[in-house]
């Protein structure tokens, strides 16, 4: 589906009014996980299929800096999504701050039509592809795929986050079998080969250009290295069918290597200390959440 000119960004607000979701906390799967720096592993496949959508490919080449800042960039999309899952009461404020700031934006592709950011259809496809990412990074770099129940109770707070995010209803899929009907769909009927998604992987072996000059020469090295397996992964974790839209190949071998990097990070990354393994918002929200844990249990054992 193509937005153009004149189409309104969302429905009247009458028609999306819903009860005020509910944030995460302790013993939700999205508390495990998602502050997880492994979990940002498959995030450059989930950037390349949200560029491969028409509208956000646009908008994103005429208004990102994932050019001139590609490090503050990712810094930036890390810390809102912590902040969704991590954040409390903040997560709801995020969510309509977001959704403040992209009402603005709207660009205009090669033939002339207008995008919008907060259109409904993709705004629920940047959403809706961290299902895909869960799914695809539990079955590569979790010490064990999830089981059928934990990919139930992932969908369902998908769903809740969908709701933080402001996430037209009508677009949430209402059981996983929708959700991958949706998502082959989009994939097949959709996505775009972008010339953004084939930008992103092109300078992901590239030394960003915010690096000050007298370093390039070595921060290259690791540039090359790290773009290699960043590539690997990438490519590796996008469904077939993006892949061949792309014109990327993929065969037996490399499924290989993906294979066995993943085992590694999934075998060490439950070994590393809890500060190592989770990303500042998410571990800070965690010894929080402890520590008020602590407090009322004294609360409730205090002599009366």
């Amino acid at each position: 589906m193509t937005v153009t000119d004149g189409t309104p960004a969302s429905p009247p607000a009458e028609h999306e009014r819903r009860e005020e979701p509910v944030p995460f906390g302790p013993g939700s799967l999205m508390w495990e996980q998602m502050g997880l720096y492994t979990s940002a592993i498959a995030g450059n496949g989930v950037f390349i299929l949200q560029v491969m959508h028409p509208a956000i490919g646009t908008v994103v080449d005429r208004l990102s800096s994932f050019r001139t800042d590609p490090l503050g960039r990712a810094a930036r999309s890390f810390a809102s999504v912590q902040t969704w899952v991590y954040g409390g009461r903040t997560a709801i404020e995020e969510g309509r701050r977001l959704r403040e700031m992209h009402k603005p934006l709207s660009a205009v592709d090669e033939d002339g039509k207008r995008h919008h950011a907060l259109s409904a259809e993709p705004w629920a496809w940047v959403h809706l592809t961290g299902f895909y990412a869960a799914v695809t990074a539990s079955k590569y770099f979790a010490p064990a795929p999830m089981t059928k129940d934990e990919e139930q109770q992932i969908f369902d707070e998908f769903l809740q986050l969908g709701r933080i995010l402001q996430v037209p209803e009508r677009m949430l899929p209402a059981t996983i079998p929708d959700y991958w009907d949706y998502f082959d769909d989009m994939v097949a009927n959709t996505l775009v080969p972008h010339p953004v998604a084939h930008e992103v992987l092109a300078q992901m072996d590239q030394v960003p250009p915010n690096v000050p000059k007298p370093l390039r020469p070595a921060v290259a090295p690791l540039s090359a290295a790290g773009g290699r397996l960043g590539r690997l992964i990438t490519v590796g974790t996008l469904p077939k069918a993006a892949r061949e839209k792309l014109g990327l190949s993929w065969s037996a071998a490399d499924e290989r290597l993906l294979r066995l990097a993943g085992q590694a990070i999934g075998r060490s990354t439950p070994l590393l200390p809890e500060r190592v393994r989770y990303m500042p918002i998410a571990y800070r929200a965690r010894q929080a959440a402890r520590a008020q844990q602590r407090l009322e249990r004294a609360l409730a054992e205090r002599p009366i």
